[in-house]
């Protein structure tokens, strides 16, 4: 059984080449894109063990995703498979300053939105050291909701350590929906993630990285809660804040760097403690960059490789 669990959405993504808008691209990369498979990959390839659920339809796009992520090591065998619903997908325009890049999603009805909580096995959340989940479940729909409070209440029912990254996507719901939803999620977390401007989006307030996470920490009980801000992260555990830098970057591609930063930070969370987390994610993160795709082709070699290089050792 893998000590820590995720579950939500994954996706496929199409990607046109660097350089062509979607409306010219001759052709797509296709890859599996999920925030929740995305930590489990990551902490798979850290060596942590890891599980991820969720529901596919049984077709030859449900099971391409679930192929990729099993190639990871992770435990993918309390995926829920259905005839039912469709695989969600999105659409990347990778920009290059001053063109942004361009997302479409198009997940309506896929076979997650619509999943039975009573369908997933309960018994192997329990049995989790830790459990992660973001805010992009609970924005799916009511039944994802529903299904991310009870996780919650599962996980801690059998002693697992809850995780949870805020991951606002303003394109599933608006702030005032966010607000209302996560803060009572949030409330029965020991983990919070979040990024400077989705903690601003939470608390109304405007501040520094600083400002943001003490505030959180005050509003939640959370044992630990870390916000991050571009090349910077900020802890609040044990009644004080933690600053850490991180490393300056030439990206080829953004997309899953908070993902990288929350496997980065978990494994190091449960294997020697919140300051090592920090740094283990802020060296994720800037890897990830380096990295096509949103899954963090990372390794411990890799992490401690570049932090060998850095003032931290």
């Amino acid at each position: 059984m893998p000590d820590v669990v995720t579950i939500g959405e994954t996706m496929l993504r199409l990607a046109a080449p660097p350089g062509f808008a979607l409306e010219q691209s001759p052709q797509f990369s296709v890859l599996a894109a999920g925030a929740e498979s995305n930590v489990a990959v990551g902490l798979s390839r850290l060596g942590t063990s890891a599980g991820w659920i969720s529901r596919l339809t049984d077709n030859p796009l449900g099971r391409r995703i679930v192929q990729e992520i099993r190639s990871h090591g992770v435990d993918v065998s309390r995926v829920i498979w259905t005839a039912e619903g469709r695989v969600g997908t999105y659409f990347l325009e990778p920009g290059v300053a001053p063109r942004s890049h361009r997302v479409i999603y198009d997940r309506a009805h896929s076979a997650f939105a619509t999943i039975n909580p009573d369908d997933v096995d309960w018994a192997f959340v329990r049995q989790a050291k830790l459990l992660h989940l973001t805010g992009i479940t609970p924005a799916l729909s009511d039944v994802c909701r529903t299904l991310t409070n009870r996780a919650i209440d599962e996980a801690r029912g059998g002693g697992a350590v809850v995780s949870f990254d805020v991951n606002y996507r303003v394109k599933l719901w608006s702030p005032e929906q966010a607000r209302a939803a996560l803060a009572p999620l949030l409330t029965r977390a020991g983990v919070i993630i979040c990024t400077k401007d989705d903690g601003e989006l939470l608390l109304e307030r405007t501040g520094s990285a600083g400002d943001i996470c003490g505030m959180l920490a005050a509003r939640f009980p959370a044992l630990v809660v870390v916000v991050t801000d571009g090349t910077q992260c900020v802890a609040a555990h044990n009644g004080r804040l933690t600053v850490k830098e991180g490393y300056s970057v030439e990206s080829v591609d953004r997309i899953g760097a908070g993902d990288a930063f929350a496997a980065g930070f978990i494994y190091g969370y449960i294997t020697e403690g919140v300051e090592p987390g920090m740094e283990y994610g802020m060296a994720a993160a800037a890897l990830k960059h380096t990295y096509h795709g949103d899954i963090p082709w990372i390794s411990r070699d890799d992490l401690r490789t570049l932090r060998s290089k850095e003032r931290w050792r």
